[in-house]
């Protein structure tokens, strides 16, 4: 139940995000991009659709079944989907010119931001560039907000704990603190609720 409504819910609802993200980044067509916790795989298969390389990796079989589907069904040779962990990617250093993450932060401890954050800093070129998709903090006081926050209370366990846990430690930004990262440039989305930071190592 929780994939039929990531695929029918959120996904259509985060569409304008997924299609904003290649051109604020600033990839090119031919550039080869990861997208860590792809999910249903919606950014990788638009990362496709404009021509880049894509790969996404997830931990959760179903989550990939879905996003095999997809791209069998849109026919984008371009992308491709693997099982694997966040904390220990399975590609050697420098292999991609970009690092992508969406909404696959705010629900985990420290501990596990940590360690996907320093894996996608490992398998990045020198010259490319981690981008960031997640909630903005604080939040917004608008609908989209009080939306936001029904579904990560609706998600329960530790997911909620880690929701409240990356509010609490300032979001995205002190991620980036945390890693030594520099912010190259920012958009907002969503009436302020969604921050997309493009970030390169200092």
């Amino acid at each position: 139940m929780f994939i039929f409504n990531y695929e029918t819910i959120v996904d259509p609802v985060l569409r304008d995000v997924r299609q904003a993200v290649p051109r604020f980044a600033g990839m090119n067509a031919g550039d080869r991009v990861l997208d860590v916790c792809c999910g249903t795989g919606a950014q990788v298969l638009e990362y496709g659709r404009q021509g880049i390389i894509a790969t996404g990796i997830d931990i959760h079989p179903d989550m990939l079944n879905v996003a095999a589907k997809n791209r069998q069904r849109q026919g984008l040779a371009n992308t491709s989907f693997q099982l694997g962990d966040a904390a220990s990617l399975p590609y050697p250093d420098g292999y991609f010119d970009y690092a992508s993450i969406s909404f696959g932060l705010h629900d985990r401890d420290k501990a596990s931001q940590d360690k996907a954050v320093s894996e996608m800093k490992r398998v990045v070129r020198q010259e490319g560039a981690l981008v960031f998709i997640d909630f903005q903090v604080p939040l917004p006081g608008n609908v989209w907000a009080r939306l936001a926050r029904i579904v990560e209370f609706l998600a329960g366990g530790s997911h909620y704990r880690g929701f409240r846990e990356y509010l609490k430690n300032g979001g995205l930004e002190e991620i980036l603190r945390n890693h030594h990262l520099r912010e190259e440039c920012r958009t907002c989305l969503k009436s302020g609720l969604v921050l997309i930071l493009k970030a390169k190592t200092d």
